[in-house]
């Protein structure tokens, strides 16, 4: 049957038909309604005819941050500890027009570095690396500054920020210049992430005093260098990070985005940058219906987490993949961190299939109530030993020992003269661990698997299902981008009508998943 659009006194309504769906899906072509009561789709614009627009997947977000990182489409595959966004995810991003970052939190210098060498070896496409706040371990961050300086790396995603700190603006105001046209060049970038007004503040504004006297004190910059960087914001790009995988402050992401871009245009009127920094979304995005939203409240690009580390390429494993594929958005649970554990810093991850969630905040719960291991009751220490550990407190303590010893040692030191902050640091292995035997596929130690996952990565199973990309082996993180994009993209187009006083059936909006052969003619 033949699809119609029907004007009553009250409503102008398009049916559902396979034909009306397909002109959705025909991105780039404009059509107009036909109200007669004949054939539907008229190609191109009629006068005084409800019209949809082109649409195409390159048209969505800002193009300013198309331009800046040399992109196609305004889609980000965020860090994921752990080499979890690994080298293939950001190579396989970067050469599809989209930007990826490789996931240098809690991997060791050694590896980041080769990380480096395999992008490069690579070839030349956009890409990024991550640069985590290590609060417990500031030297961390610091040498890995240096090491991103020394091999020319020009954009990080600085993520988990509470304040902004020494390193993080030394990578961004190296090597900053005024150009020949007389503008302020800044070689290297930085796309903050955030979730809390008052970080977000801190990234739209230039860097503090403080830290560019003590640059200059260091001889790091010139006094002109100084002057050129106080005119600067920090971060010309910022992630609004709603209710995510990993560390979260789970902000809905409808709420914090038209926030943090109300904030940003306060910052600009003040400041008079010249050029406005641009304002993403990221957590919760593993839709269509998501990536639409977040386009729609205004985001210059998107941003993907989870749903990445569900797919082929992610540096996890096969077992992960599949506990990920098996997950709903109620199969998450906040835990303590391990790199702020002290602070009472969680993150978020997925509790089906794990114990991991409950056992970590007990720790926190005692380290919470107790000043060392042998305070706390032998019964409990006991569990500790024989479930947690699976060896006795001092044996972790004699290898966490002399781990601190290689990498800082005033840790060590300090854990043997204060026993709380022993009891910190053996609890602080544990949960570090605990994301690391997943990537190892440890499966005796499944119970203890910490997987950071967030609600989006129950909404793409659901929004999957019954498709080729149920399957985990199926999914391809390019595939899910392009569905993602196109699928907005429609969306897009479809409340184009809804605009112009259209009422369209339900079954319209539904963007099922399809291959990347499908949607190649639109990327």
């Amino acid at each position: 049957m033949t699809s119609t659009a029907q004007r009553t006194d009250k409503i102008f309504f398009l049916s559902y038909s396979p034909e009306a769906a397909a002109r959705l899906r025909e991105l780039g072509s404009p059509f107009s309604l036909n109200s007669g009561g004949g054939p539907v789709f008229t190609p191109g614009f009629a006068a005084g005819a409800p019209a949809v627009p082109p649409c195409l997947p390159c048209n969505l977000g800002d193009p300013a941050f198309l331009a800046a990182h040399g992109l196609k489409y305004a889609y980000v595959g965020g860090s994921m500890a752990n080499g979890i966004s690994s080298t293939q995810l950001a190579e396989d991003f970067g050469k599809a027009g989209m930007l990826g970052f490789y996931g240098a939190a809690g991997q060791h210098l050694g590896e980041v570095e080769k990380a480096i060498d395999r992008l490069e070896a690579a070839g030349e496409f956009p890409r990024g690396f991550n640069l985590i706040h290590s609060p417990s371990d500031p030297a961390l961050e610091a040498d890995l500054v240096n090491l991103y300086l020394r091999r020319g790396v020009r954009l990080i995603e600085a993520s988990a920020f509470i304040g902004l700190t020494l390193p993080l603006i030394r990578f961004r105001t190296h090597g900053i210049r005024r150009g020949e046209n007389g503008a302020i060049e800044t070689p290297n970038r930085v796309i903050g992430k955030i979730s809390r007004v008052e970080v977000a503040e801190r990234f739209f504004s230039p860097p503090e005093d403080k830290f560019l006297k003590e640059l200059v004190a260091r001889g790091e910059l010139t006094p002109g260098q100084a002057e050129l960087a106080s005119q600067v914001p920090v971060a010309e790009d910022v992630t609004a990070e709603g209710d995510s995988g990993g560390h979260t402050d789970n902000r809905p992401l409808v709420n914090l985005l038209p926030t943090i871009i109300a904030l940003r245009d306060r910052v600009q009127a003040q400041r008079a940058y010249a050029a406005a920094p641009r304002v993403g979304a990221g957590g919760g995005i593993a839709t269509p219906e998501a990536a639409a939203a977040a386009f729609m409240m205004g985001a210059a690009y998107v941003v993907t987490g989870t749903v990445n580390q569900a797919c082929a390429g992610s540096g996890t494993t096969d077992l992960v993949r599949r506990l990920l594929a098996g997950a709903g958005q109620a199969d998450v649970a906040m835990a303590a961190a391990a790199d702020m554990f002290e602070m009472g810093v969680k993150v978020q991850i997925l509790k089906r299939g794990t114990m991991f969630a409950m056992r970590a905040n007990k720790l926190y719960d005692y380290y919470r109530a107790y000043n060392s291991f042998e305070e706390i009751p032998a019964d409990i220490r006991a569990t500790l030993e024989r479930d947690y550990f699976r060896a006795s407190f001092a044996e972790i303590w004699n290898g966490t020992r002399e781990f601190f010893l290689r990498r800082d040692p005033a840790q060590a030191e300090r854990a043997e003269r204060d026993p709380k902050h022993k009891l910190a640091l053996v609890f602080r292995w544990y949960l570090s661990q605990s994301s690391r035997w997943p990537l190892a596929g440890d499966e005796s130690r499944k119970l203890d698997y910490q997987v950071w996952c967030g609600p989006a990565m129950g909404a793409f199973n659901e929004w999957a299902k019954g498709s080729f990309l149920e399957a985990p082996e199926n999914r391809d993180a390019v595939t899910v981008a392009y569905n993602l994009l196109a699928g907005a993209a429609a969306l897009t187009r479809l409340h184009a009508l809804r605009c112009q006083g259209v009422a369209t059936d339900p079954r319209l909006a539904r963007q099922e998943p399809r291959t990347k052969e499908d949607l190649a003619k639109f990327f």
